[in-house]
């Protein structure tokens, strides 16, 4: 190998060890990856260094020159470690540290102008303790390792439940359409049999009229045919019948049947603002519910109903992943809107539950740990301890919430009883968001049409 050239083990095309080599019908030899990069370049089957055209697609593997190029490299490798133990100035084996520039030196290193006044130690000496200090100086690095490790499962957890939700609510958007849907088609059959009811209900009236005139008609062609047939007798003949022909032509002579009014079909009565009308109708079949539940901010033991306006509690914790957003001491959730203006007013029914408390907190309060309570929030509760807000003592069915964000105030009544419960009088400055939590289940009741 001493007798051949770094040149004899270079590939053509990238200049470099060979990798892989192939050899060609002309002899000459390229990296596997080199040829198939070049010949998509080129678009031509031919060599790189002859041009001459290749009889194969794959040419075969040059097994010797692979075998010298590893053999090479190995050397290479070899070498390359000896000489780290040697000094780079004076090829003298490294066997000692100096302290000051916490560097390996040799002998005639410690003797030179550069090092007067260092320090040295044994490098076998010196090493262990210096490993001992990276080892240390690691500790950080891994356990940083270790929580990025964790975060990267959280986040894929992430990706997991984005996935989820969408199917979801993929689902759940079609169920609500085809709802509208079928809504929309019973309204068109509706209207549509309305309208042919009175088609035949009007084609009825009009053959009913066209069946009478028929007869009239009959009856005008007969008295003439009668009165002509007279008229052909003789004059005594004639003049006898007179004036009983006289009296039915005069009765044939009446008024001609009219048009009846409204014969024909009302349209406006099915066109006319035919989308507003069916609007109309669908108010009776769809609700509005002031305030909707936020399932991002959900403690996992709560279970959200589908049209996120009830919340229960769960005996068994959700793989949820843990999102700024979500409560993870407290088993809360959040409305899904946040107010910095104006009045809001939403009905909580609480009959189910011996155990509640709601009302409103800043969208900055925290949400991790059970510092929630210290600032930010304006609570009722019923059955927990006093701190947790202000206590209601009897059992109620609903709760209304009433915000004025302007005035500062945020007040609990009994919309049963029509009593008031509480007034919590504040300067607001942050968004209030509504919050809930309950034993039972609780329900946000959609407004009532007056």
């Amino acid at each position: 190998m001493d007798s051949l050239s770094a040149d004899d083990f270079s590939c053509p095309v990238c200049i470099e060890i060979f990798k892989d080599p192939v050899v060609l019908s002309c002899s000459h030899s390229v990296c596997k990856e080199c040829l198939q990069q070049f010949w998509r370049t080129k678009k031509t089957q031919e060599c790189p260094v002859c041009r001459r055209r290749s009889s194969r697609d794959d040419p075969p593997c040059n097994r010797v020159l692979k075998n010298l190029c590893e053999s090479l490299l190995k050397e290479r490798k070899e070498k390359g470690s000896e000489s780290e133990d040697l000094c780079s100035l004076h090829s003298e084996k490294l066997k000692l540290f100096c302290l000051e520039d916490k560097q390996p030196v040799c002998l005639v290193c410690r003797d030179s102008q550069k090092h007067i006044n260092h320090t040295f130690r044994p490098i076998g000496e010196v090493a262990p303790s210096y490993k001992e200090e990276l080892k240390t100086a690691l500790k950080p690095v891994q356990e940083k390792l270790t929580r990025n490790e964790k975060i990267k499962g959280e986040f894929e957890k992430i990706v997991q439940h984005i996935k989820s939700q969408a199917d979801q609510t993929e689902h759940q958007i079609k169920q609500q359409f085809e709802k509208l849907h079928q809504f929309l088609r019973d309204e068109e059959e509706a209207t549509i049999t309305a309208l042919r009811e009175e088609e035949e209900q009007k084609k009825q009236m009009m053959e009913k009229k066209l069946e009478e005139i028929t007869t009239h008609i009959s009856a005008l062609s007969y008295t003439i045919k009668d009165m002509e047939e007279m008229m052909k007798d003789s004059d005594v003949c004639f003049l006898k019948k007179f004036t009983v022909s006289m009296e039915r032509v005069q009765i044939s002579s009446q008024p001609d049947p009219q048009t009846p009014s409204g014969a024909l079909i009302h349209v406006p009565r099915y066109l006319g603002n035919l989308p507003f009308r069916v609007w109309k109708k669908m108010q009776d079949i769809v609700q509005n519910t002031p305030v909707i539940l936020d399932p991002n901010t959900a403690h996992p033991l709560l279970v959200l109903s589908d049209d996120l306006t009830s919340a229960s509690w769960s005996d068994n914790k959700q793989p949820l992943p843990d999102n700024p957003e979500r409560f993870d001491f407290y088993r809360f959730v959040l409305g899904s809107e946040g107010f910095n203006s104006g009045t809001h007013c939403w009905d909580v029914e609480v009959k189910e539950s011996l155990c509640w408390h709601l009302g409103v907190t800043t969208g900055s309060n925290q949400r991790k740990g059970d510092d929630l309570f210290d600032t930010g929030l304006w609570s009722v509760q019923h059955g927990l301890a006093d701190y947790f807000g202000f206590p209601v003592k009897q059992n109620l069915q609903r709760v209304r919430v009433n915000l004025d964000y302007d005035r500062g105030t945020v007040s609990f009544s009994d919309p049963v009883n029509n009593t008031q419960l509480h007034t919590f009088t504040a300067n607001f400055t942050d968004t209030l968001f509504p919050f809930f939590y309950s034993f039972a289940p609780l329900r946000i009741l959609p407004f009532e049409r007056q």
